[in-house]
C-alpha cells in the first residue's frame, strides 16, 4: 500500500515534491485510510467550553463571565469559529463541559456539564481523578457519536477564561520545559499581567507533585481539556483524521499522547499559534505545522482555516492526471 501511494503521488503531472506539504498530507491521510483515493467525510469541529477556578487569581485580563458570553456568541453564529466553519462546510458542535452558567433551554449547546468549572489550583487540584476520568469518557462518547453519523475527519476547539494557565502547566509537566518558557500572554496580558500570571503558576507548580499522566491532567487541567483528551483518544481508536488547533487544544493532545503515542499518526498539526508555549508543544511532537499566521484565538479556528489546504491535498491526489494518462 505504501509503495503504491508514494508512486501515485510522485507520478501526478508535476515534478516530484513540487507540491510540498500537500504531498505529505496526501501521504498521511492515504496511509490512515489505507486508500489510494482517501476522502474527507462530514468534517466536524467539537468546541468544548469550561471555566477555570484559577481565573480567581487574575491570571487572565478578562473576567470569567466572558466564557459563557462567548459560548452564547457561538450559538448565535457570531464567533470566529462560526465564520470559518460556515465558510468551509464544517459541522460545528458546542459542548458545555463545565461553564459556570445555566444556559437557556433551547440554546444550541450540548449539556455535558460535570461541574461549574474546575477548582482553584492555588487551593486544591483542579479536579478529582474520578471527575477527570468521567470527562475523558464523555469526550470519547462525543467522538463516537460523530463517527457513527459518518464523520471521518474531526477537529477540536475550546473556550474557557484561564485555560492558557492550565495549558502552560500541562506543557511544563508533560514536556519538562521550564515554566518561564511555557507561560505566555494568553488573552492579551501586558508585562505586569504576564509577570503576575507567571508568579501564580509557579506557586501552583510547586504545590503538587503528581506522578502519572492522569493525575497531572486532573491536578492542572481543565474540564474542556480532559474532555478533548478523551475525544482525541477515541478519534485515534476509530482511525479518523484528527485536526489539531493551537495552544489549549495541543495541551489535550499532549495528555492523550501520554496514553497513546500513536495519536500522532492520525494528527495533522494545523498551525503554529502566536501563544508563546505552542512552539514548544510542536517541538515535543516534532511536528511540521501547515500554517504560521500568528493565530491565537483558539476555538478551533486554526483547524477550520487550514481545512481547505488539507482538502487540496486530496484533490490533487484524486483528481490530478498522472503521466501515464498523457
Amino acid at each position: 500500500m505504501e509503495k503504491e501511494l508514494i508512486n501515485k503521488i510522485d507520478t501526478r503531472t508535476k515534478p516530484i515534491g513540487s507540491l510540498g506539504k500537500l504531498e505529505k498530507i496526501a501521504y498521511q491521510i492515504g496511509m490512515i485510510q489505507k486508500s489510494l483515493t482517501p476522502q474527507l467525510n462530514n468534517p466536524t469541529i467539537l468546541v468544548f467550553a469550561a471555566d477555570h477556578g484559577i481565573a480567581e487569581e487574575g491570571v487572565s485580563p478578562f473576567p470569567k463571565d466572558i466564557t459563557y458570553q462567548m459560548v452564547m456568541n457561538f450559538t448565535r453564529g457570531g464567533a470566529g469559529i462560526n465564520v470559518f466553519t460556515k465558510q468551509n462546510g464544517i459541522k460545528l458542535k458546542v459542548i458545555d463541559c463545565g461553564v459556570d452558567y445555566d444556559f437557556p433551554e433551547g440554546a444550541d449547546i450540548v449539556n455535558a456539564k460535570l461541574a461549574r468549572g474546575t477548582t482553584n489550583m492555588i487551593k486544591e487540584p483542579a479536579m478529582s481523578i474520578d471527575m477527570c476520568r468521567e470527562a475523558i469518557e464523555k469526550g470519547r462518547e462525543f467522538t463516537r457519536c460523530e463517527f457513527e453519523s459518518g464523520c471521518n475527519t474531526i477537529g477540536f476547539g475550546e473556550m474557557g477564561i484561564g485555560n492558557t494557565s492550565a495549558a502552560s502547566l500541562l506543557l511544563h509537566k508533560y514536556g519538562k520545559f521550564p515554566l518561564e518558557e511555557c507561560v505566555g500572554r494568553g488573552a492579551g496580558h501586558n508585562d505586569d499581567g504576564l509577570n503576575h500570571k507567571l508568579e501564580i503558576l509557579k506557586k501552583v507548580a510547586k504545590k503538587y507533585n503528581p506522578k502519572d499522566p492522569l493525575e497531572i491532567l486532573a491536578t492542572f487541567g481543565g474540564l474542556e481539556i480532559a474532555m478533548m483528551c478523551g475525544a482525541i483518544l477515541e478519534a485515534r481508536r476509530l482511525n479518523m483524521v484528527i485536526l489539531a488547533d493551537g495552544f489549549i487544544a495541543t495541551s489535550a493532545f499532549m495528555a492523550a499522547h501520554q496514553v497513546d503515542p500513536k495519536i500522532q499518526e492520525n494528527t495533522i498539526f494545523c498551525h503554529t499559534s502566536g501563544e508563546k508555549g505552542h512552539a514548544l508543544m510542536l517541538k515535543y511532537f516534532k511536528a511540521d505545522p501547515l500554517l504560521n499566521m500568528d493565530l491565537r484565538l483558539g476555538e478551533g479556528t486554526g483547524a477550520a482555516i487550514a481545512y481547505p489546504i488539507i482538502k487540496s491535498a486530496l484533490l490533487f491526489l484524486n483528481e490530478m492526471a498522472g503521466f501515464d494518462e498523457l
